[in-house]
């Protein structure tokens, strides 16, 4: 997810390596996840924290924040984590994206009131997605086994380090807690907000939601690591689109 509570990440992400480091993986059809009885308990735990809590108060959030506010808000929550995507830029030898991303980061730092609106786009600066998930992929690292991170959703071996690069090089994790923990609850509230119709979307779509997610979240993420040009023809094309993208970020 973008920007997601970083503090509840990094202990989620702490505690989920720690569970699976020291149980026993049960066999299963899918090689690529050996702790799929684990994964499905915490994804049933995300998905009982979602329904029961996150959907009720995105729910109300929408009907009381006019739609220009909660696009600032996203805004600003994707400037603030721009500096993770400009690193990994640079790790993957992207000198093109490299200099648009920070580009649209000075841009909406400055003319776009921190981050509140968006003029770099209008001056044909490109937002790009990267993360260290995706350098590693890039240089040759498999994905590893599949995971399932409390509060966080699927990830990898490969991709769960992520998580704390991209707290790391967020500058809401410096500020003072008063501030930082208010504004990653806003910051949650918003996102799960924004993706209110993809969770719709995936209840419809999938007679196994926890199937359909990890095999979306596979695929997506190779779609990312060959920026849109996977190997091979089996590729799903409505993958190409937002739709997964959207769907991934609820959990």
């Amino acid at each position: 997810m973008h920007n997601e509570c970083t503090n509840l990440l990094a202990v989620g992400l702490l505690a989920a390596l720690c569970f699976l480091g020291g149980c026993a993986s049960t066999p299963n059809g899918d090689p690529g996840d050996p702790y799929e009885a684990t994964n499905r308990k915490i994804y049933n735990f995300n998905d009982s924290i979602d329904r029961n809590f996150l959907q009720p108060v995105a729910r109300g959030y929408v009907n009381v924040t006019p739609k220009p506010v909660r696009s600032g808000l996203t805004n600003f929550f994707d400037n603030v984590g721009s500096l993770n995507i400009i690193m990994n830029d640079l790790l993957q030898g992207k000198a093109g994206q490299f200099f648009s991303d920070s580009g649209r980061f000075v841009v909406n730092s400055t003319l776009g009131l921190g981050g509140l609106f968006d003029p770099a786009k209008e001056m044909g600066l490109e937002a790009h997605d990267e993360d260290l998930g995706q350098t590693f992929g890039v240089w040759g690292a498999g994905e590893g086994a599949y995971l399932n991170i409390p509060l966080a959703g699927p990830s990898s071996f490969r991709d769960a380090p992520g998580f704390v690069s991209a707290m790391l090089l967020n500058p809401l994790t410096y500020l003072n807690p008063i501030i930082t923990v208010p504004l990653n609850v806003v910051n949650a509230v918003n996102l799960r907000a924004n993706l209110l119709d993809a969770s719709n979307i995936r209840d419809q779509a999938a007679l196994d939601p926890y199937t359909f997610v990890r095999e979306a979240y596979r695929q997506q993420r190779e779609f990312k690591i060959y920026d849109g040009n996977p190997p091979g023809d089996e590729f799903d094309d409505y993958l190409e689109g937002e739709g997964d993208s959207a769907i991934l970020k609820i959990y």
